[in-house]
Order: structure tokens, then C-alpha cells, then sequence
């Protein structure tokens, strides 16, 4: 692979996490990314991985049949977008003790306000609490879900929670 493309693959993939692992770990995780096809457009500031995606850095993963990244005017990453029957995304939290996990037939990760949409059949597990339904909203920071039934194009989809009781 020649040094241009590195340079601009490294550019897209590298701010995936800023701000979800530890300053320290994310600094020094290297960048996996497994795919069967990738199309960059540099100028529109684009990377579309498709065909059996995998992303990981650290304990941060993205998987999808195609991984949609998009980069701001400044050039950081600013959306992620995991499409697929079951895309799936995990991230280890710092304070916890089990990994957040989520499945969906679309999740669009906004990098900077640290928000994870996870649209049709949506799936959410976060320290034993399972969310289910049409669209979940997950802010990282504050530790937040929203949940909703509907879903553009499709049924509504019931919403389900199972809470774990306060140890």
C-alpha cells in the first residue's frame, strides 16, 4: 500500500476513539481494520469499508457489512456509520466492569458528542440492563438511553427493558 494511502487510512480510522478509551491507552492501541473492499475519497473526506467489517482499537470494536467513516472540515473524525443485518459496536468503559454492547441494522456513532444512535432492532447491554426497540440513543458521558418505538420505513418496534436491581 503506498505511503499517501496509509497516511490517509490512519487519518480517517485514528479518530474513531478519541474520547472513549483513556487518554494513555488510546495513544498507544494500534488500529485493526479487516475488511473485503475499501473506496476513499479524500476530498470529501470519506472511507467506505464494505464486505465483513471489523474495526478495533483498544477495546473499542465497529462491525458491519459496511462501515460508512466521515471526517469534519478540520479533517477529525466527526460520524461512523456501521450498516449490516446485526452491525455491532463494544467499547469497555473505564469505570465498568463489563463492556457496553449494542446491536442494530444501522449505528451511527457522532464522535463529538460522544452519542451512539442504534436505529432498527436495536440492542443495548450495559452492565447486565438490556434495552430493546425501534432506536436507542446511547450518550456515553452521561450515561443515558433513550428508546423509541419507531422507525422511519419500518413497523414499530416494541421497546423492552430488563434492569438489574442495585447491588
Amino acid at each position: 500500500m503506498n505511503a499517501l494511502l496509509r497516511t490517509a487510512l490512519l487519518a480517517l480510522a485514528v479518530p474513531m476513539v478519541v474520547g472513549v478509551l483513556p487518554a494513555t491507552a488510546q495513544q498507544q492501541a494500534p488500529i485493526e481494520v479487516e475488511a473485503d473492499r475499501l473506496d476513499l475519497d479524500q476530498r470529501a473526506g470519506t472511507a467506505v469499508y464494505s464486505g465483513n467489517v471489523d474495526i478495533r482499537q483498544g477495546e473499542m470494536q465497529l462491525r458491519g457489512e459496511r462501515v460508512e467513516i466521515h471526517r469534519n472540515q478540520a479533517g477529525e473524525l466527526s460520524r461512523a456509520v456501521a450498516t449490516g443485518e446485526r452491525a455491532y459496536l463494544r467499547n469497555q468503559l473505564e469505570d465498568q466492569t463489563t463492556p457496553m454492547e449494542g446491536w442494530a441494522r444501522r449505528i451511527v456513532y457522532h464522535v463529538s458528542e460522544r452519542r451512539v444512535e442504534l436505529i432498527d432492532q436495536a440492542e443495548l447491554t450495559q452492565q447486565g440492563d438490556r434495552f430493546q426497540g425501534g432506536r436507542l440513543e446511547y450518550f456515553i458521558d452521561r450515561g443515558v438511553v433513550q428508546a423509541r418505538s419507531d422507525v422511519s420505513g419500518s413497523s414499530p418496534q416494541r421497546i423492552r427493558m430488563t434492569l438489574q436491581p442495585e447491588q
